[in-house]
Order: structure tokens, then sequence, then C-alpha cells
């Protein structure tokens, strides 16, 4: 397993170092980041969490999926690649 997690339904008040902070109860986060717009630096509603090993991700995903953060309960999982996620383009069919 990955020890890098997808977090989704942050509350946009929620910063990368609050996200920081409440997944270290899992164990060493290796780093914490909310996902902003470019233009506006607004939070987008998710971010990202890379834990030190694949058990301390684990037990993120057991112990935060769909606990409140700000007001919000989480969704927590692992992390997957844009490869995983669209596939190589040859499989998506030609660009338009």
């Amino acid at each position: 397993m990955s020890s890098k997690l997808y977090v989704g339904g942050l509350a946009y008040s929620t910063t990368s170092d609050a996200l920081r902070t409440h997944f270290e109860q899992c164990g060493t986060v290796v780093s914490a980041a909310v996902v902003t717009e470019r233009d506006t630096a607004q939070s987008r509603g998710f971010g990202f969490v890379e834990m030190a090993s694949d058990s301390e991700a684990e037990t993120a995903i057991a112990k935060l999926n769909q606990q409140p953060l700000d007001g919000k309960p989480l969704i927590v999982n692992v992390a997957r690649s844009k490869m995983e996620k669209s596939g190589p383009r040859s499989e998506r069919g030609p660009r338009m």
C-alpha cells in the first residue's frame, strides 16, 4: 500500500498545517498539502498527506475516514496516480 493519501471533503478554511496536525495522531507525517486554486489561492476542498510508512497510512485510513475535521467529514483513501485515473492517452482515444 502506498503511503500517500488523498483527503477529500476538506472545509475551505482547513490549512495544510491543520491537516498535518490532524494526521499526526496516526504517525509521522512526511508532507501535508491542501490543494488550492492557482488564481485565488482558495482551497479546492481536497489535499494529500504522505505518511512515513504503509502501516501508518493504513491506520490513518481506518481511524480518520468519515471523521470530522473543521466540521466536515473527511474522505481518506490511497492516492492514485494520474495514470491510474485517466489511463494512457492511446486507451482513451484520439484527442479532439
